[in-house]
């Protein structure tokens, strides 16, 4: 199931969506503790979008580490970075 609300808050148009989903009953418990008994967010819709935005962020910083280390590991990258960092040794301190 899915509804749409549009919302206008100080000139940003904010759009909730009503989903629904088939979650665990220790889950959605989770959530009504987290929200009524934890505080850690005014609504169990609060709890949710916090809880995936951290997961959301979470998953991209480990993709990005992971991406560093295949650079680190590649003998090309590592080469390029040798030259850029020796072309910069040179380069006017900052501030002047």
């Amino acid at each position: 199931m899915t509804s749409v609300d549009g919302v206008h808050i100080m000139g940003v148009d904010m759009t909730r969506i009503k989903r629904t989903y088939n979650l665990e009953d220790v889950t959605i418990r989770h959530v009504r503790e987290l929200s009524a008994e934890y505080g850690v967010a005014q609504s169990q819709d609060a709890v949710v979008e916090l809880a995936v935005e951290r997961l959301y962020r979470e998953s991209l910083d480990r993709s990005e580490r992971e991406r560093w280390a295949a650079a680190a590991a590649d003998p090309a990258f590592v080469a390029e970075m040798r030259e850029i960092a020796a072309d910069l040794d040179g380069a006017d301190p900052w501030p002047a």
